[in-house]
């Protein structure tokens, strides 16, 4: 059997962890995932779920806050595993953890390498109205996802898709192609394809500021600064006052000459909003601080104020 140490945190890594568990080929020694985090408004400490697959199949758990130079990192090195394999661990691995592998450290990344390297690559293609997208398995160097590419697989994203939907679909993505790559890999036959270094395209951790949707942007790109930012941390606007978390929104094919963030239509069941270059959309679900989730029809009901051409999304 080949032995692995496992580095990842986020539900994306799970099938992957999952399938080196279930595989009579793979023998998982350890499990490196981020400490324990507050959760929720009584921030209960919560596991990774990373965490808790390890667990769950008696895996020995290492939880480095900061891994250079931690005991935890020591340990890796004293197992030198046959293969390290990260998927969205979220700590860079010193060089010295690095070549204790002996036979390659790699990463299953949720992009199309070199574009999108860093920690956000599924978030920035939704948010950019990409078209495609997909995962790449790559030898790990010190330099942020820089190293030479194993394998690639791309997918659709389609209109009806959100990060939530592409977050899912890549996790699968990964472990199949991360899958069919090992064997080569193992036997010393996989490809090493440097990465073009002037197509690099960098996808940085989702700021608070990039949370607040510019509702001066045309109708489609709100549509997809919304889909890229749901489920977490969920676009905002401040609608009637107030911010407000946007959930979901649908572009519509009319057109209006009314300035940006006014309103073009009100119904029952309906608010229509003016976007940039004259196009229009029509909110359906939001949030607005303090409150639940709601969907159109019971946020009107409360704000009868919000009539064809007033300003309803403002700056502040």
């Amino acid at each position: 059997m080949t032995s692995v140490v496992f580095m990842g945190t986020p539900q994306f890594a799970v099938p992957i962890l999952q399938a080196l568990i279930t595989s009579p080929d793979y023998d998982v020694q350890a499990v490196l995932t981020q400490p324990d985090r507050p959760r929720g408004r009584k921030h209960v400490m919560t596991a990774s779920p990373v965490k808790e697959l390890a667990v769950k199949n008696g895996i020995e758990v290492l939880q480095p806050a900061k891994l250079s130079g931690s005991p935890e990192m020591e340990r890796v090195i004293d197992l030198h595993p046959d293969l390290m394999i990260t998927a969205a661990y979220g700590q860079f691995l010193p060089t010295k953890m690095l070549q204790a592998a002996n036979i390659a450290a790699i990463n299953v990344h949720g992009s199309l390498l070199p574009k999108y390297r860093g920690g956000a690559p599924i978030q920035y293609a939704v948010m950019n109205g990409d078209t495609e997208t997909g995962v790449t398995i790559m030898y790990m160097v010190k330099k942020m996802d820089a190293g030479d590419i194993i394998a690639q697989r791309s997918i659709p994203i389609t209109k009806q898709d959100d990060t939530g939907t592409m977050f899912e679909k890549l996790s699968l993505l990964g472990r199949d192609l991360l899958m069919e790559t090992l064997p080569a890999l193992i036997e010393g036959t996989a490809p090493s394809i440097p990465q073009d270094e002037t197509k690099v395209v960098f996808s940085p951790n989702i700021s608070s500021a990039q949370e607040r949707i510019d509702y001066t942007l045309p109708a489609n790109r709100i549509d997809d600064l919304v889909c890229g930012l749901r489920p977490q941390p969920l676009g905002n606007m401040i609608i009637d006052g107030v911010r407000t978390k946007i959930i979901d929104v649908t572009p519509l094919p009319e057109s209006t000459s009314l300035e940006p963030g006014k309103v073009v239509r009100v119904a029952k069941h309906a608010l229509v909003i003016a976007g940039g270059d004259g196009t229009t959309y029509q909110i359906n679900r939001l949030k607005p601080a303090g409150k639940g989730l709601m969907d159109i029809t019971a946020y009107l009901n409360g704000h009868q104020d919000l009539q064809p051409g007033v300003q309803a999304i403002t700056n502040e």
